[in-house]
């Protein structure tokens, strides 16, 4: 009895462990992905858009492209898409 007891409880243990998630890292993330303003089911790299002008600014916020079609849809009527996800307009760059 004391055996099987003893076995269990080292099967549960390592059970255990092997599920334990690893240690977090103090690493900070970035997220460079947001869903697209028109299409809320597609992701998009807000570098990859940025470079791409796969964007645009209405009402001090930045809305995100995920095809070319988006953009148009958007434009027709931007109030519609008014609160999908957005940032705020990068401030421009100033020359020194």
């Amino acid at each position: 009895m004391k055996k099987t007891t003893l076995f269990s409880a080292a099967i549960m243990l390592l059970a255990v462990s092997a599920f334990a998630a690893p240690p977090k890292k103090n690493v900070k993330k970035t997220s460079d992905s947001i869903k697209c303003a028109v299409m809320e089911s597609n992701n998009v790299s807000i570098s990859k858009a940025t470079t791409s002008k796969m964007f645009a600014d209405y009402k001090g916020n930045r809305y995100f492209f995920c095809c070319g079609g988006c953009p148009e849809a958007f434009k027709k009527d931007p109030a519609k898409f008014a609160k999908s996800p957005h940032i705020p307009t990068p401030k421009a760059k100033t020359a020194s």
